[in-house]
């Protein structure tokens, strides 16, 4: 028979008296199943009466849970103290993890369900966490007052490093020892362990102010980190209303199961409620006597910056509201000690990305990406009749949506409040260019108008206004749209379900790092990067840009935006103005530039040879676009200058207009790339694709030695859904294809959770990279993912379907139980999907079931997202200006024919542009290539997104056995 419990340290047990040694041999025996194992030689002890050890399998002692228990009174607690410390701990049974008043000593079994069985016929006390209905831990107090832990999941505990006998244990009931068990400590493990030495706290959560969609990520994140962290979880229901109002309906404890789900769903699953009483002092007062009752102690706040702003004045009179409920006796003497202070942290949860301080709010581009849903249709029934559109977005204080969505759908005019028009009549200015559009062969007309838009003069325009403007002035057959509330709803889009996910665990961080004397954090993201900002200030800077923009300093308010808004706006400008004026380039600086796609087809591409065009047409330059690759232009001379009117509507194309191939300019015939290049004049050359792309740049640049036509700066756009292009965390293409994996994923979780008891092994491109499986395993919450980078052992996909077992066991037909498995297509070259889900139905004994699903290159194709748009955007001016910054490093080399010995600066004219962390970086080819690429297994060697595998097993509650 399989031991009950197996796989953990050795501890030593002490008893007082004769017969608390004998109740706790019943115990282990007759309760937990452990057997007397006889020794022949026991340890001399002068004081010892007797002693014995016991065993969970004495016929395997590899295998086995090892307990010397000792009758020794002078190193055992007394009875009485035994006696107190059981009776604090069933005491608190009802209101509070015992691990957070007592360390415990923990075990391992497969049979958990067998050992609650056990417990509750012999009637002993134990609590089970993290619910009962879905198990995974269970804790006991022994007849010593010692906690034990038991986990149906190997590896679950984090045991601290002690050696036997370690007198820092004396304070224990038990007087027990361990010896930590030999396996190497994970990231998790380790996280974990850093958590259990801080002080336990009983966290809050709660959403405020409009709805945005992500806010259930960020719920699930807090609620999933906190208990792992050992802390109690709460969430308050209704926003601030519920914290008023107070009691068990509106403050409630969550447990793991709870949140199960969430991801997918729109909304906020706690509510959110406006409360004109937070606003009074007494509401405040009446907030904080709840918190107190309630026992929380730190409170993390999902809202805009109105509800952050009430979080930091709910802080900083918290000692003054704690003061008042004492004077009062609303609150105990031990009351007010226990909850002096109170810890906040905001996370931003809002549609119009109208916090300072951070790049994305939750939800800004779930909503970006239904305007430029909507928007995308509009404009095809508006090209059918030849009609002008003005559709009107959210965004009273903030034109953030406008403007994004201005680049991502090429709109012909944009109105937002940080930047009116120039001229004191803007419709003059908006007919002006709509008339040149129109003029050059355009079919329709979209016009995008931020609810909160203005003139120069600070009078609102309303879409009624620019209606007229058009009917009047152009006698454009013109429709309003107005999204309306549709901007808020439905699931949330990748990047939003990344971002309050990684917020919502940095928020927990946040709080048990926090001191008195910390100030309010407010959990911001940088690029890619993220980071805690001064809640206060955050706030403050926010305010601002109202005041600003009610001063008329429209400059100051598009400086307190976040640093890509300006930049955006710029972008936006010089492409919208294309070649219908002068060029803001005079004649001698006018260059001719090529664009080139390389590699497999990405989101992204087409946004970034429309952007390259444009803003080439803008400055004065030439733009050429190289078709089919490098064998379109070494066999076919694929070589076409871009005509406006022809990338009319590239914005939101997915796949490659200009046609890619992965061939590189070696294997095509370099000589006659050479030629080309040369035949053209081409003074730079953008290349956007993916590591093919990357290996042609390098094979380019070695080549200048030999050809002087390759003498011109370069610049390597990465574009592929793989993400494995060396020198950037984030390539075009990459939020594209995460977006079509959670609509997939969500659709075959939906089908998985309606038969009950399925799951399902989802296999993702990637190569040899483990990117999409990672972000895709945060993204859809599934139980594990399996990449390139670690390998797929027996042991880690033994221990997943255990934990698949457990997990189906405790569902109970309870709903959402539809599990997913994302597997990197190279994770294994033995254990492909099919195989996978095989072992899982044989190993599963018909108590669940396991299917396949494999989406193939619906992940490279499919309408760009908002993101990759815009970014492709950004990324292809950033090129052309850095192309005009570093041609006078390299033009001088271009003469001659003699020894090829650059100079430093020329050497970085061929760089791959990408973001790192909180920057946008150009690096060279040659560094990247020597130091951090695999070019035979065509990936990148620094893993960045290590973190992220580790937070997705932390919250989908996955044990890694290495």
């Amino acid at each position: 028979m399989e031991p009950l419990f197996n796989d953990t340290p050795f501890v030593v047990f002490y008893a007082p008296s004769k017969h608390l040694y004998d109740e706790t041999v019943h115990f282990y025996t007759e309760v937990l199943d452990f057997d007397v194992i006889p020794v022949d030689s026991p340890p001399p002890c002068e004081t010892t009466i007797d002693t014995c050890w016991l065993s969970s399998c004495p016929s395997s002692p590899g295998d086995s849970a090892t307990i010397q228990l000792l009758l020794d009174a002078s190193k055992a607690a007394t009875a009485d103290q035994i006696e107190a410390a059981t009776a604090n701990l069933l005491s608190h049974k009802q209101k509070r993890d015992w691990r957070t008043l007592q360390s415990a000593v923990c075990f391992q079994t497969r049979q958990l369900p067998a050992l609650i069985s056990r417990l509750q016929a012999e009637g002993s006390e134990y609590q089970v966490r993290p619910s009962d209905l879905d198990p995974f831990e269970v804790y006991v107090v022994d007849p010593l007052g010692s906690l034990v832990g038991f986990s149906a999941l190997k590896n679950a505990f984090g045991v601290a490093s002690r050696t036997r006998f370690d007198s820092s244990y004396a304070a224990s009931p038990s007087g027990l020892t361990t010896v930590a068990s030999t396996s190497a400590a994970t990231p998790l493990a380790k996280s974990l362990a850093s958590g259990m030495t801080q002080r336990r706290r009983n966290i809050a959560v709660m959403t405020s102010g409009g709805d945005a969609p992500g806010m259930n990520a960020n719920v699930r994140a807090i609620i999933r980190a906190a208990i792992y962290k050992g802390c109690h979880a709460f969430a308050i229901f209704e926003g601030y209303s519920g914290l008023v109002k107070g009691g068990p309906e509106y403050i409630k404890e969550m447990k793991w199961h709870n949140v199960r789900g969430w991801l997918s769903e729109g909304g906020t699953n706690i509510g959110t409620a406006r409360c004109m009483e937070f606003k009074e002092r007494w509401g405040r007062l009446a907030a904080c006597k709840h918190l107190i009752e309630a026992g929380i102690d730190a409170l993390i706040v999902c809202g805009g910056d109105g509800s952050l702003t009430g979080a930091d004045l709910f802080r900083s009179e918290w000692p003054s509201l704690i003061e008042e409920l004492l004077g009062k006796k609303e609150i105990t003497q031990h009351q007010f000690d226990t909850y002096k202070h109170l810890n906040i942290c905001g996370t931003v949860g809002s549609i119009d990305n109208d916090m300072s301080s951070t790049d994305a709010t939750i939800g800004a581009y779930s909503s970006l990406a239904r305007i430029c849903e909507a928007i995308d249709y509009i404009g095809a029934t508006a090209k059918s009749h030849q009609r002008a559109f003005v559709v009107e977005v959210m965004g009273r204080h903030c034109g953030w949506l406008a403007l994004m969505a201005g680049i991502a759908t090429a709109a012909d005019y944009i109105f937002i409040p940080e930047k009116p028009s120039s001229r004191a009549e803007w419709s003059d200015h908006m007919c002006e260019i709509v008339k040149k559009h129109r003029a050059r062969g355009k079919r329709n007309t979209i016009v995008i108008v931020a609810e909160g838009a203005i003139d120069i003069n600070l009078n609102h325009i309303s879409p009624e206004d620019v209606k007229d403007v058009l009917v009047k002035s152009l006698k454009l057959d013109t429709r309003i749209t107005t999204l309306g509330h549709v901007q808020r709803g439905g699931p949330a889009v990748a990047y939003d379900r990344n971002l309050a996910t990684l917020q919502g665990v940095a928020a927990v961080e946040a709080v048990l790092d926090g001191t008195p004397d910390t100030p309010s954090p407010m959990i911001a993201v940088a690029e890619n990067k993220i980071v805690r900002r001064p809640l206060v200030e955050a706030v403050k800077l926010t305010k601002s840009v109202a005041r600003a923009i009610s001063q008329k300093n429209f400059a100051q308010a598009i400086s307190l935006r976040d640093s890509e808004f300006n930049e955006h706006l710029k972008n936006f400008m010089a492409m919208n103005a294309a070649d219908f004026g002068e060029p803001s380039l005079p004649p001698q600086k006018r260059k001719r530039f090529a664009i080139i796609n390389v590699g497999a087809p990405a989101g992204g591409m087409n946004s970034a040879v429309y952007a390259f065009a444009t803003y080439c047409m803008s400055r004065g330059h030439i733009p050429y676009a190289i078709h089919n690759g490098f064998p379109g232009l070494a066999r076919h001379e694929g070589v076409r200058s871009l005509d406006w009117l022809d990338i009319d509507g590239w914005m939101c194309l997915g796949g490659s207009e200009l046609g890619t191939n992965r061939t590189t300019p070696e294997d095509t015939d370099i000589g006659m790339v050479a030629y080309y290049f040369d035949k053209y004049h081409f003074d730079g050359l953008v290349m956007v694709g993916g590591f093919e792309a990357f290996e042609s740049l390098s094979q380019l640049e070695r080549a200048r030695a030999n050809y002087t036509a390759f003498r011109i700066p370069m610049v390597l756009i990465p574009a592929t859904i793989s993400n494995n292009v060396p020198g950037t965390q984030y390539s075009l293409g990459s939020d594209t294809c995460l977006n079509s994996l959670v609509e997939y994923c969500d659709s075959i979780k939906q089908s998985a959770a309606a038969t009950r008891n399925r799951c399902f092994v989802v296999e993702t491109m990637g190569g040899n990279c483990g990117y999409i499986a990672s972000f895709a395993q945060l993204t859809t919450g599934a139980v594990a993912s399996y990449v390139p980078e670690e390998g797929m052992s027996l042991e880690q996909f033994e221990q997943d379907i255990e934990t698949l077992k457990v997990s189906f066991d405790n569902d109970k037909g309870k709903e959402k139980s539809g599990r997913l498995l994302v597997k990197s297509i190279n994770a294994s070259s033995v254990f492909s999907s099919d195989v996978m889900a095989e072992i899982i139905n044989s190993e599963a004994h018909r108590r669940f079931d396991a299917k396949t699903a494999v989406p193939g290159h619906v992940q490279q194709g499919g309408i760009p997202s908002p993101i990759d748009r815009s970014r492709g955007a950004r990324f292809a001016i950033r090129a052309i200006q850095y192309l005009e910054d570093h041609f006078d490093d390299i033009a001088p080399l271009q003469e001659g024919m003699g020894e090829f010995v650059p100079p430093e600066a020329a050497v970085e004219t061929a760089c791959v542009m990408g973001i790192e962390s909180s920057h946008v970086k150009f690096e060279s080819i040659r560094k990247l290539y020597d130091y951090d690429s695999e070019p035979v297994r065509r990936t990148r060697k620094r893993i960045f997104w290590q973190d992220i595998r580790d937070i997705s097993d932390m919250l989908s509650g996955r044990v890694k056995t290495n």
